[in-house]
């Protein structure tokens, strides 16, 4: 299934792949969509037209390049989708998730909307034993989202305050929670904040976003636990005002870690940062944490399938993509299923 133009699809048949020396073929069974999938689909985003999308990808070992090692056939799998150089200075660091020439399957090449995909062995992580395939992709923004978590340095002390409630927030609310974290979660949405609930925060704060930050009402959740405000905010909602809103509530000598992406400038008192002293990070994609957001997810399968609020067969792609767009509904992780043949 390619994207040929602005919310324009076309069914592509081509042969089968066969995997290089030291790749794998995986056949494809499930793919999930995120915000990224949205706007490529609408054509508002870097990507170059024509394209195979989806990046978060779920499926079974079907044959194997000659040097290809780590995975068998049959082997169920999830594919990191980020191809980064390994050559320049951030890849050198063991920051690859930040390379300058970093590619990533379905959004700058051909991803996982296809029957067949092949890929280095290396991008695989083989699924636990009892975790369902298709919850299988739900680990790519689950790595997201623990990224976030590790460049926080949160512990099991603090408590955090996560401002969004789309996935890569929900997901960060069950990672905080199973470390032991005090969490509450922010959003402009009420439906959003149930399923905040269902993940495991500790409160919620429903933000007007034609108010002022409800401050007195976050003093109130937190208690005695925090006094001074939260020990660490994730930004996860790309609202250029929430950042500011993060800084303000959190603690002095606290972490702010900004998740959510937007090219729309914000501005604030630029005090702010050092009379806190705060620890303003950014965080994109994941270090290799794939192995652990399987981990989180095989943890707490029911939340994470609650996230799935609708499924789609691959025919009914566009459907999927109208139903993403679709404001007045309450839309979590949608799932894609490719229809299994026999390899």
């Amino acid at each position: 299934m390619r994207t040929v133009s602005a919310r324009s699809l076309e069914y592509v048949e081509t042969d089968r792949p066969e995997p290089g020396i030291d790749e794998v073929l995986v056949q494809v069974e499930h793919v999930t969509l995120c915000g990224t999938d949205l706007h490529i689909w609408e054509d508002d985003y870097t990507s170059e037209l024509p394209l195979v999308q989806g990046h978060e990808i779920a499926g079974t070992v079907v044959a194997l390049g000659p040097q290809a090692a780590g995975v068998e056939v049959g082997q169920r799998v999830v594919i990191d989708p980020l191809i980064s150089c390994g050559e320049c200075r951030a890849c050198r660091r063991g920051r690859s998730n930040v390379c300058p020439n970093l590619v990533v399957l379905g959004c700058y090449c051909d991803g996982g909307f296809t029957e067949y995909l092949s890929v280095a062995a290396k991008r695989l992580h083989p699924l636990p034993a009892d975790l369902p395939t298709e919850l299988g992709p739900v680990a790519e923004p689950a790595a997201i989202s623990l990224e976030a978590v590790t460049r926080g340095q949160a512990s099991a002390d603090d408590t955090v305050l996560v401002l969004g409630a789309g996935p890569i927030g929900l997901l960060a609310t069950l990672a905080l929670n199973d470390l032991g974290a005090t969490v509450i979660t922010a959003d402009t949405v009420p439906d959003r904040l149930s399923m905040a609930t269902d993940m495991g925060s500790d409160g919620t704060l429903l933000i007007d976003p034609n108010a002022e930050f409800p401050t007195a009402e976050l003093d109130r959740l937190i208690g005695k636990s925090a006094p001074d405000g939260p020990d660490l905010v994730i930004e996860a909602t790309g609202v250029p005002a929430s950042l500011e809103n993060a800084l303000r509530a959190v603690a002095p000598a606290g972490r702010v870690v900004q998740v959510g992406i937007s090219a729309h400038p914000t501005s604030f008192p630029l005090n702010i940062v050092p009379f806190k002293e705060i620890d303003l990070l950014g965080s994109r994609n994941s270090q290799g944490l794939m192995p652990e957001a399987l981990t989180l997810i095989d943890r707490h399968t029911e939340q994470v399938r609650s996230l799935i609020t609708h499924r789609f067969d691959i025919a009914d792609l566009d459907a999927a993509f109208a139903t993403m767009s679709d404001r007045s509904q309450r839309v979590g992780k949608i799932l894609i299923d490719l229809p299994r043949r026999t390899a």
